[in-house]
């Protein structure tokens, strides 16, 4: 007698389902190795360097060009800082050097009139002298008049404060108006280089290594995910009990600077024994593993799960706290 059409509709499926599974996980054998502790500490973004824009003259603010915010790159104007006594100075300067080309003019005509009448005679050498003389003399008062208005062109160049690295413009301590004096901070920039600032207490800083690798919580960063990162530099001198670090970090936020996110660092090792997340089941709130032994079924049994240890070569690994021993055998539940 055939079974009824729903009876055979039933276990055609359920050969199609065993035949489409896929092959079951290989063994696992269970390990005691060594995990790090982990401590959470807070960090800050920030910049390696923050440069001063300077003021290289006295006078008064007149035109500014950037705000808080900013990208700028290097070289580029951020301020103009002029200075009335400097305009005056120049028209000064003018007015001397349009007179001394009367003067050097006058000196020529008449230095080649007495060189003609030298050479004809009439005239001594003496006279021809004083005349040379006095052309060198309005020639090179002319060079030093040229030469100081030089200068104060270059002084008001130098009012045009220039951007001394690329980066992101943090504070603009002046306005347009405001009176500052040489050496004045303008703006402060911090370099484009941002980087991960820790700051670790002293008790756990001989576990820092340059290199070493840090996890953060991924949704400072806009992630779900945990993110790493890697220390480079480790700063020698202690700051209010805290060692003060450096961390390279890919993705992170450029806009805000001293924003604060959550590091996981290594405050040393510990033995532990983590097994990946697929050998291991929930029921009814309870763990469990399926143990594998020689020529029996494997067995539930049931463990007590710790912390997830996230890792970038390992992130779906568990710590299991009690219910297993170095040795057993897992199975693919």
């Amino acid at each position: 007698m055939s079974p009824p059409p729903s009876r055979a509709i039933l276990l055609a499926l359920a050969l199609a389902a065993l035949l489409a599974s896929p092959a079951a996980a290989a063994p696992f054998t269970v390990k005691v190795h060594p995990v790090a502790d982990e401590k959470a500490v807070f960090a800050t973004v920030e910049s390696a360097d923050v440069v001063p824009a300077r003021a290289r003259i006295p006078g008064t603010v007149v035109r500014l060009e950037v705000k808080e915010g900013d990208q700028v790159s290097q070289g580029q104007s951020i301020a103009t800082v002029g200075d009335d006594k400097l305009m005056l100075q120049m028209n000064s300067l003018d007015a001397q050097i349009a007179g001394l080309k009367a003067q050097l003019a006058q000196a020529e005509v008449d230095l080649q009139r007495t060189q003609s009448l030298f050479d004809k005679g009439t005239v001594a050498r003496s006279r021809l002298d004083e005349v040379r003389t006095a052309y060198n003399v309005a020639s090179n008062a002319m060079k030093a008049r040229t030469a100081e208005r030089s200068v104060i062109e270059q002084q008001l160049a130098e009012g045009n404060v220039l951007a001394p690295t690329a980066g992101r413009v943090l504070t603009v301590p002046v306005t347009p108006g405001t009176v500052i004096m040489a050496g004045e901070t303008v703006a402060r920039i911090a370099e484009a280089n941002f980087v991960l600032r820790l700051r670790v207490p002293e008790r756990h800083a001989r576990f820092l290594k340059v290199g070493e690798t840090i996890r953060l919580d991924g949704t400072p960063l806009g992630k779900e995910e945990a993110q790493f990162g890697t220390i480079r530099l480790i700063y020698p001198q202690i700051e209010d009990g805290r060692v003060v670090a450096d961390a390279a970090v890919a993705g992170l936020g450029d806009y805000f600077v001293g924003e604060r996110i959550r590091v996981w660092v290594s405050a040393g090792e510990r033995p532990a024994i983590v097994v990946p997340a697929s050998y291991v089941s929930t029921r009814f709130g309870i763990d469990y593993v399926k143990l594998a032994r020689d020529g029996e079924t494997p067995i539930d049994v049931p463990v007590q799960r710790g912390r997830v240890i996230q890792k970038p070569d390992a992130p779906d690994a568990i710590e299991i706290l009690s219910g297993l021993a170095d040795g057993d055998v897992l199975v693919a539940p």
